[in-house]
């Protein structure tokens, strides 16, 4: 059992905080989902985690194994088991989409070791088979003239072929009709085993309802500050998020700052007028 840890976790982009103490652990065999309304910092969670540059970690951990992911280069925390499935799949032309999972494949090899092409190719041809892609999936240039929806899958064709401990997938579900949605939580579920444990990164409830989840993390502000079992995706899909902002008082510091606000103005204006 491998664990990822991350530990009051503070991160800024261009000076400015999004995440503001984030603490979270998961473990291989586990799949835990976060879910929050916009701007509340779940993608920058998920870059911050993978070594994104533009993302500035101000304070905290993240800990893989008790190894310290933060010193860790992108390519690093790659061969350490990490993976993450991007919310905007890059495009990227004259590389097949066979020949870049390969290279990421051998990349994670020991030095003198080798990918046998008769295994590789085997094992590609179940995964698209998996995800009821085209056949002609290999000969193509990495996401180029792929539709979001074939983005998507080819992100999980990818988590399928080089099989990591833990798997981040950032708005995995946005782009994909339903049968796609379905086709992706299945193979998404077929990994499930005890050297693999998923952080799915979701605004809505639908792709969770195909997913086998443990655990679910709601976040606001640049925070998680609830979780709970699947029972909480129903309340949020039934209530919205409404009801956490009013228990948590959120509401209430908005209208705070928006009344401090207003009556600041008033004190500048003319008493005459």
């Amino acid at each position: 059992m491998r664990t990822l840890k991350i530990k009051n976790l503070h991160t800024s982009v261009e000076e400015s905080e999004i995440l503001k103490g984030v603490n979270l652990e998961i473990k291989t065999g586990e799949v835990h989902a976060i879910m929050g309304p916009n701007g509340t910092g779940k993608s920058t969670l998920a870059a911050t985690i993978m070594g994104h540059y533009k993302y500035h970690v101000t304070e905290g951990e993240i800990l893989l194994d008790d190894e310290n992911v933060l010193e860790m280069s992108v390519d690093e925390r790659s061969r350490n088991g990490i993976f993450l499935a991007m919310q905007y799949p890059y495009e990227i032309s004259g590389i097949t989409n066979s020949d870049f999972i390969k290279s990421a494949m051998q990349s994670r090899l020991k030095d003198g070791e080798h990918i046998s092409l008769f295994k590789f190719v085997r094992k590609f041809e179940q995964a698209v088979k998996d995800l009821k892609m085209n056949n002609d999936l290999p000969h193509r240039y990495l996401n180029e003239g792929f539709s979001g929806g074939e983005k998507k899958r080819n992100e999980i064709l990818q988590m399928k072929m080089l099989e990591p401990n833990f798997a981040i997938l950032d708005e995995i579900d946005s782009g994909l009709d339903i049968d796609a949605l379905k086709i992706v939580a299945e193979n998404i579920n077929k990994m499930r085993s005890p050297d693999f444990g998923a952080l799915i990164i979701t605004h809505y409830q639908r792709l969770l309802d195909y997913l086998d989840v443990d655990f679910v993390h709601i976040m606001m502000d640049g925070r998680i500050i609830r979780t709970g079992g699947k029972e909480l995706i129903e309340k949020i899909d039934s209530e919205g998020y409404d009801w956490l902002k009013v228990e948590l008082g959120l509401e209430d510091e908005k209208h705070d700052l928006r009344t401090r606000a207003v009556l600041g103005s008033c004190a500048f204006k003319n008493p005459k007028e």
